[in-house]
C-alpha cells in the first residue's frame, strides 16, 4: 500500500512538473492540475480555490463541477466548507458534505451529487493561499494517505503560485513587481525613503520537484547535521548567559534533534519532493498546528519553529543571511519581528523599520525611539510582498508604507520629507535661542534619551537636559543581568557626554510589554496594569539596589537625579527613596566618593497621584508626569489596541484638568513638574501644557525644534484664558478651538 501511494504520488508530481514546463496560460496549467489530480485520486472531482483579497476565495478551477462556475463563484473567509478549511488551517475530510456544520449549497456548481469531501489548505508558511478539494460521488471518508498526498500537492500549488505560474500574462502576475501598501501602526514619528533590507530573508524555493529520492535525502541529512552543529556550538559559547537562557536553548536542541521532524521530511522526500519542498511543507503545517494551540507555551514555539526551518532552508538553498549581499544604500529594515539587541546591531545606519508584527509598546519600538527612525509595525503580509532592494516609503507619522510605489505617490513622499527637512533648517536657527512666549514665560525643553548614541542630540538639538534617560534598555539587550560596574561606566559616560547639562535616570522600568530575555516572565491578563516597574522593583530589591549603587558611584563629584517609574501611592515612593538613601549611607560608610547633590523624584504615571496626600508632593524634589501611560489609564484605552488607542484626545476637557490639577498641586508645593511622551514633543499639545503651567517639557530630540518654534509665537496667558473660556463654556474637547486661536496669531 505505502510503495502504490509513493508510487502514485511520485507519478502525479511528475505531471504536474510536465504541466508547469509546458508553455501556457495561467489558467490552462490550472485546469491541467485539476484534470491530473482527480485522475490520479480517483475522485470526481478536484478544485482549487484561490483568494483573490484577504477575505474572499475565488473557485479557479475544476474537473468536475460545471465549467460556467469558473471565476463565478466566491466565497468569504469561513464560508461553507472551503471556507471553514481556508479560515481554520486545516483539512476537513467528510463522507456526508451536507451535513457537515457550515456547509453552504452552491446549485451553480453542480456538486449535490458529490457528497464526498476532502479540503486541504493551500499555504505557504502560514501565508494563505487557498484551499485545494477533492469530491467524490461515493459517501466514503477518504484517508490518511489520500490527505497526506493532497498535502503535499497543495504545497507544490503554493510554491508555484508564489513564483507566478498561474498567471495568464507572466509579466503582470510575477510576485513582488506591482506596487504594494499597507495602512498599519505607526509606532515611531517620521519619514523615510530607501531600500528594502530584510532581517530575514525570503527563501525562495525555485524547484519543489525532487528527481533523485537518494540525493534528496542526502542533502537533507547534511544540511540537518550543519544545522544541529551550528546549535550546539551556540550552546557552547553561551554556557554561562544564565540556567533560563540555558533552558530555552536546550529546548530550542531538542526541537532539532526531533526524529519526528526528520522522518516526516524523508517520507515527503520519497513522495516526489524536493529536501527544501519537504522543509517548508512540514514547517506550513506544524505552524498550522501551533498557532491553533489553546497553550500560549505552545503558541511561543512558533519563534524556535520558523526559526529552525529557516535556518535549514538557507543551508539547503545558499539563500538569505552570510550570502555577502551588500546592505543598500539608506537601508529600511523589513522583518516580522525583531529583538532589541538585534535592532540595535544595526544601529543609526537604517533610515526605518516596518515590522509585520509587534507593537507600539515593543522592545524594538522601544530602541526605534532611541535611534530616533520612524517604525511602523502590523504591516500586514510586508515580510512576503517585499524582496532585497525594492524601493520603500515609511510615513511614521501616518503609520503608512509604500512598496515599490508609483512615481506620483514617490513625488509626494519625497515633497513632505523635503518640506520636513526644510523646517527642520529654520528650527536649527532657533537652537541657541530660549523657549520664550510673547508673554515673557520661558519653557524648559528636555529631551528624552536610553543610549549613549543619544547624547549628541543634546547639543544639536538645543535642549537643556535631559529628561528622562530610560535605564531598562542596557537591561533589555544582555542575556543575564548587567554587571554594576559595567552600569557604572556607563552611566558615567553618560553624565561626561551630557557636559554639565542635568540628566535624570529613570530606574528599571520592566514587566509589561518589556520582560528581560532572563527573568522568569508571569502570564497576567491584563500586564500593563500588572506587576511592572517600581512594584517589580520592590520585589526584586536586590536589583533595583544594585541599579541605585551604580547611579551613585557613576555621580561621584556630580549631582545625581533619579526618578522613579509608575508610582501609584505614597508608600511605594517612601519605599523606594528609603532606599536610594540606604544606599548612599553604605556608599558613605564604606567611605567612597558621593554625589554632590542627590535629588530624587516620581513619574506620576497613574491618575491616583493627583490625588495623593500633600506630603506627597512635599516629599518629592521634582515631579514628571509619563503623559504615554497617564492618559491610557485615564481613558481606560489601552495603547497598545489600536481600536482605542486614539479614540481619545490629549485635548480632552476632562484631560486637561487632571493635567491643571497636577501642575498647581506641585506649583503649591514648590516642587518643578515637567510633562515627558509622545505629546511633549507636538506643538499644539505642548503650548497647551504650558498654558497650564508645566515649565518643562521633555521629548524626543527632532520635535524640539517644532515646539520651540511655536511657544515663542504665542502669549501663554492668552491661550490659558481661552481654555478656561472653553471650559465655562462646557466644550469637552478643545482642539479646535485651540488650533483655531493659534492659528490666528
Amino acid at each position: 500500500m505505502a510503495e502504490s501511494r509513493e508510487s502514485n504520488s511520485r507519478k502525479l508530481l511528475r505531471r504536474l512538473r510536465e504541466t508547469l514546463a509546458a508553455p501556457g496560460g495561467g489558467q490552462d496549467r490550472l485546469d491541467d492540475i485539476t484534470h491530473h489530480i482527480a485522475d490520479s485520486l480517483g475522485t470526481d472531482v478536484c478544485s482549487i480555490y484561490l483568494f483573490r483579497d484577504a477575505q474572499t476565495l475565488e473557485l479557479c478551477a475544476t474537473e468536475g463541477l460545471r465549467a460556467e462556475s469558473v471565476h463565478k463563484i466566491r466565497l468569504r473567509l469561513g464560508e461553507g466548507l472551503v471556507g471553514r478549511v481556508a479560515r481554520m488551517g486545516q483539512p476537513i475530510n467528510t463522507a456526508n458534505a451536507p451535513a457537515e456544520p457550515g456547509f453552504r449549497f452552491m446549485p451553480e456548481s453542480g456538486e449535490e451529487v458529490f457528497p464526498s469531501f476532502l479540503g486541504v489548505p493551500i499555504q505557504r508558511v502560514g501565508e494563505k493561499l487557498g484551499v485545494l478539494v477533492v469530491q467524490s460521488r461515493e459517501a466514503r471518508a477518504f484517508s490518511d494517505d489520500d490527505i497526506y498526498g493532497l498535502e503535499v500537492v497543495a504545497m507544490v500549488i503554493a510554491e508555484m503560485a508564489e513564483l507566478g505560474a498561474f498567471g495568464d500574462n507572466q509579466a503582470d502576475h510575477q510576485p513582488h513587481r506591482h506596487t504594494y501598501s499597507v495602512h498599519g501602526v505607526s509606532a515611531q514619528e517620521g519619514a523615510a525613503e530607501g531600500r528594502v533590507w530584510l532581517h530575514e530573508a525570503r527563501v525562495v524555493i525555485t524547484n519543489p520537484f525532487g528527481d533523485d529520492p537518494a540525493r534528496e535525502h542526502a542533502r537533507l541529512n547534511e544540511a540537518v547535521a550543519m544545522l544541529r552543529s551550528s546549535l550546539d556550538e551556540m550552546l557552547a559559547n553561551h554556557s554561562a548567559s544564565g540556567v533560563e537562557y540555558d533552558e530555552v536553548m536546550q529546548t530550542y536542541r531538542m526541537f532539532a534533534h526531533s526524529r519526528s521532524w526528520l522522518r516526516r521530511m524523508e517520507e515527503d522526500i520519497e513522495l516526489g519532493l524536493s529536501a527544501e519542498a519537504a522543509v517548508e511543507k512540514e514547517q506550513s503545517l506544524a505552524r498550522s498546528r501551533l498557532e491553533r494551540a489553546s497553550d500560549p507555551y505552545l503558541r511561543d514555539r512558533l519563534h524556535d519553529l520558523d526559526d529552525l526551518s529557516n535556518r535549514l532552508l538557507r543551508i539547503l538553498t545558499g539563500q538569505g543571511r552570510d550570502t555577502g549581499a551588500a546592505m543598500p544604500e539608506n537601508p529600511i529594515l523589513v522583518a516580522r519581528n525583531i529583538g532589541p539587541a538585534e535592532l540595535l546591531d544595526y544601529g543609526r545606519k537604517l533610515k526605518g523599520v516596518v515590522l509585520q508584527e509587534g507593537s507600539v509598546g515593543s522592545h524594538a519600538a522601544i530602541v526605534a525611539r532611541a535611534l530616533a527612525i520612524p517604525l511602523v509595525v502590523q504591516a500586514e503580509r510586508i515580510e512576503t510582498e517585499a524582496l532585497n532592494g525594492d524601493t520603500i516609503l515609511v510615513d511614521g507619522d501616518l503609520g503608512t508604507v509604500h512598496l515599490r510605489p508609483e512615481e506620483s505617490v514617490a513625488a509626494a513622499f519625497r515633497d513632505k520629507i523635503a518640506m520636513q527637512a526644510e523646517a527642520q533648517q529654520r528650527y536649527a536657527g532657533l537652537r541657541d535661542l530660549p523657549a520664550q512666549a510673547t508673554c515673557g514665560t520661558i519653557i524648559e525643553l528636555f529631551m528624552n534619551a536610553g543610549l549613549m548614541a543619544d547624547l549628541p542630540s543634546l547639543e544639536s538639538s538645543g535642549a537643556e537636559g535631559v529628561g528622562l534617560f530610560r535605564t531598562e534598555l542596557q537591561f533589555l539587550t544582555r542575556t543575564q543581568v548587567p554587571r554594576r560596574a559595567d552600569l557604572a561606566a556607563l552611566y558615567s559616560h553618560v553624565l561626561d557626554n551630557a557636559h554639565g547639562k542635568p540628566v535624570i535616570f529613570r530606574t528599571l522600568d520592566i514587566g509589561s510589554d518589556k520582560v528581560l530575555p532572563y527573568m522568569k516572565q508571569h502570564d497576567e491578563p491584563n500586564p500593563a496594569m500588572g506587576w511592572r516597574a517600581i512594584r517589580l522593583g520592590l520585589d526584586k530589591r536586590g536589583v533595583l539596589r544594585m541599579q541605585l549603587q551604580a547611579l551613585i558611584r557613576a555621580s561621584v563629584g556630580r549631582p545625581l537625579r533619579v526618578m522613579f517609574p509608575f508610582v501609584a501611592e505614597m508608600a511605594e515612593f517612601e519605599a523606594a527613596q528609603r532606599l536610594l538613601m540606604e544606599a548612599v549611607s553604605r556608599e558613605q560608610r564604606l567611605g567612597h566618593a558621593l554625589p554632590t547633590d542627590v535629588r530624587v523624584g516620581a513619574m506620576i504615571e497613574t491618575p491616583s497621584m493627583a490625588f495623593a496626600p500633600q506630603r506627597f508632593f512635599e516629599m518629592c524634589d521634582f515631579v514628571s508626569v509619563g503623559g504615554n501611560d497617564l492618559k491610557q489609564f485615564f481613558f481606560a484605552a489601552d495603547r497598545e489596541n489600536e481600536r482605542v488607542r486614539r479614540r481619545y484626545d490629549t485635548l480632552s476637557a476632562s484631560y486637561l484638568t487632571l493635567l491643571e490639577q497636577i501642575a498647581r498641586r506641585c506649583d503649591q508645593s514648590g516642587v518643578p513638574v515637567s510633562f515627558c511622551g509622545e505629546d511633549a514633543g507636538r506643538p499644539i499639545e505642548a503650548v497647551t501644557f504650558a498654558a497650564l503651567g508645566f515649565r518643562r517639557l521633555s521629548m524626543r530630540p527632532a520635535s524640539i525644534g517644532p515646539v520651540k518654534h511655536l511657544i515663542r509665537r504665542v502669549d501663554l496667558r492668552g491661550l490659558r484664558e481661552v481654555i478656561d473660556e472653553a471650559r465655562a463654556e462646557g466644550q469637552a474637547n478643545l482642539r479646535r478651538t485651540i488650533t483655531d486661536w493659534i492659528a490666528r496669531q
